[in-house]
C-alpha cells in the first residue's frame, strides 16, 4: 500500500485520533455527512453468568481494604510493530472481579459500592467511529454502550472520562500498577499499599468457586480435543513438524475458546530438553519423543495446562518407555499427595523422591539418594530442573503475587487448582549421562482440583500411562 499524500493533509491527518499517516485525507464534506444517517442499535443484553460471583469477590476485596478506594485497570493496547497492536487481553484481576473484559476500563471498589467507568462504542458525532483504527466501529468492530456493559455485568457503569475528576478527590486510594500507565500517572503512588492491593488480589483468587472450577474443566476438556486433533493429523505433523502441532492446536483453541493460555511448547527430540521451547521450528522425527505442553484459555479467560509426552511412532522403544514410567510414576505420587491439609510443596516432595530415586537406579547420582535429597544438596536436580506445581486459573501461573505464606508455604484447600508437572531431563551435551538418554526430554502434567475428599484431575480425559497413550494413538491414527 502506498504511503504518498499530499503533503498538506498529511500532518492533519497524523494529529487526528487513532489514524496514521498513510491514511487518506478527509474532507470535511465527507465527514459530515459519515456522522448523519445511522440507526439506534442499543441492546438489552442478559447478566452474564459471572455477575453474581464478581459482586462477591468485590465485596472480599472491599472488606480487606475498609474505608479505601481501590483501583483495578483493565489495561489497554499492546504495540506489536508500529501501528499494529497484539489482540487485547485485559488484566486478570479486572476481569476476575467484573467479568469485563472491554479495554481501557477502570474498576473502582469503595466499600459496597463499585463503579466501572468504561470506554463505549464510538458515538457518531465525531470521526471516530469511522477513522480510529483502534476504537472505530468501523475499524475495530463495535463495543458494548454503558447500558449494555451494565446490563451484562450488573455493575454501575459511568464513562471513562468521568474517571479523572472521581479519582482527583481525596481519600486512601490504591492502585493496582502497571496495568494502565493512564491511571498510575493520575494517582500518586505508595509502594507498600498498592503492593499489597496486589498482594490481596492474588490470594482471592487461591480458592476456585463453582463458577470458576467448571471454566476450568471446560478448558481442559476443550484442550484434551486439541491434543487429539495433533494425533488425527499426524502424516501433517511428520510432513511439516512442530509448527503444524502448533497451529493445529491454536485452531481449536480459537474454534471453541478465546485463545491459548501461553505460547504452546512443542518439543521435537532433543528440544524437549528446553524447558519453554517455543520456537516450534523443528522437525518431528520417527524414533523420538515429542514433548507437548499447550492450554486452551476458555472465553471467560480461565486456562487448562497440560503436558503429555508422545513417541512419534506411535509405540515407545523400550528405553523410551522406561524413562516416561519413571516420570509418570513421579506424577502419579504428586497426584496423590495433592490432598486437603497437606502443604503446597507436598506434590513437589512426593515426586522428586520419586525421581530422585529412579534416577540413582540409572547409576546417574554422584551421591547416595538420601544425600542428593538433602536440601543442602539437591544435585539430582541437574535432570529436572523446575518445581512440579504451579496454581492454575486465569493466569497459567496464577496467584503469583501471592504472599509465600499463602502460596509455597501454605496448606491446600478445596478449592485450588494446581499442576502436578514432574519432568526428566537430559541434555544433548551431558556428558555424565549414557549416550543413549541424551536428548530425551519427558514431562507430563495434569491440571488437579482439591477437594474435600481429595482431589479430582481436571485433564484425566487425556491418558498419561505409556500403553494407553499408544492405544490412544493408535486410534486416533487409523
Amino acid at each position: 500500500m502506498s504511503d504518498t499524500q499530499d503533503s498538506k493533509h498529511t500532518q492533519a491527518d497524523k494529529t487526528a485520533q487513532g489514524t496514521q499517516g498513510h491514511d487518506q485525507p478527509v474532507p470535511e464534506a465527507y465527514a459530515a455527512f459519515m456522522r448523519t444517517g445511522w440507526g439506534d442499535r442499543e441492546l438489552d443484553l442478559p447478566q452474564h453468568p459471572v455477575a453474581a460471583w464478581a459482586s462477591k469477590r468485590r465485596a472480599r476485596l472491599a472488606e480487606a481494604f475498609p474505608g479505601e478506594r481501590l483501583v483495578v485497570p483493565a489495561g489497554s493496547f499492546k504495540e506489536r510493530s508500529n501501528d499494529t497492536d497484539y489482540r487485547f487481553r485485559p488484566a486478570t484481576a479486572h476481569t476476575y472481579l467484573t467479568g469485563n473484559q472491554t479495554s481501557d476500563a477502570v474498576l473502582v471498589v469503595e466499600g459496597d459500592h463499585a463503579v466501572l467507568y468504561a470506554r463505549p462504542r464510538s458515538p457518531r458525532d465525531t470521526d471516530e467511529f469511522f477513522r480510529d483504527r483502534q476504537y472505530g466501529e468501523l475499524w475495530a468492530g463495535r463495543r458494548p454502550s454503558l447500558h449494555e456493559l451494565t446490563g451484562s455485568l450488573g455493575l454501575t457503569v459511568r464513562h471513562l472520562d468521568e474517571l479523572p475528576e472521581h479519582l482527583a478527590q481525596a481519600g486512601k486510594t490504591r492502585v493496582l500498577r502497571g496495568v494502565d500507565a493512564a491511571v498510575d500517572s493520575t494517582v500518586d503512588g505508595d509502594e507498600g499499599r498498592d503492593l499489597e492491593l496486589a498482594r490481596v488480589l492474588s490470594e482471592l483468587r487461591l480458592l476456585k468457586d463453582e463458577w470458576e472450577i467448571g471454566e476450568l474443566t471446560e478448558a481442559c476438556d476443550i484442550t484434551a480435543l486439541g491434543f487429539s486433533d495433533s494425533v488425527r493429523e499426524w502424516d501433517n505433523v511428520l510432513t511439516y513438524g512442530e509448527r503444524w502441532i502448533e497451529g493445529t492446536f491454536f485452531r481449536r483453541a480459537r474454534a471453541m475458546g478465546n485463545d491459548i493460555g501461553y505460547d504452546s511448547i512443542v518439543g521435537g527430540g532433543a528440544h524437549a530438553t528446553t524447558l519453554h521451547w517455543i520456537d516450534n521450528t523443528g522437525p518431528i522425527t520417527p524414533g523420538e519423543l515429542v514433548l507437548l505442553d499447550m492450554g486452551v484459555e476458555g472465553r471467560n479467560l480461565y486456562t487448562a495446562d497440560v503436558t503429555r509426552t508422545l513417541p512419534v511412532d506411535g509405540t515407545f522403544t523400550p528405553l523410551q518407555r522406561d524413562v516416561y514410567t519413571l516420570v509418570y510414576d513421579a506424577q502419579s505420587a504428586g497426584i496423590d499427595a495433592t490432598q486437603p491439609g497437606s502443604s503446597f510443596m507436598a506434590p513437589h516432595h512426593a515426586a522428586m523422591e520419586v525421581l530422585a530415586n529412579g534416577l540413582a537406579d540409572l547409576g546417574l547420582l554422584p551421591v547416595p539418594v538420601e544425600e542428593a535429597l538433602r536440601p543442602d544438596s539437591q544435585v539430582f536436580k541437574r535432570w529436572t530442573l523446575h518445581s512440579v506445581s504451579h496454581m492454575l486459573g486465569m493466569d497459567v501461573h496464577d496467584c503469583a503475587r501471592s504472599s509465600r505464606e499463602a502460596y509455597h508455604d501454605g496448606t491446600l484447600e478445596p478449592g485450588m487448582v494446581l499442576t502436578v508437572e514432574p519432568g526428566l531431563y537430559f541434555q544433548e551435551d551431558d556428558l555424565l549421562v549414557p549416550e543413549e538418554l541424551r536428548g530425551i526430554g519427558i514431562r507430563i502434567e495434569d491440571d488437579i482440583l482439591v477437594t474435600p475428599e481429595g482431589n479430582t484431575n481436571l485433564s484425566a480425559s487425556l491418558p498419561r500411562e505409556a500403553s494407553a497413550i499408544e492405544e490412544w494413538m493408535g486410534s486416533l491414527r487409523a
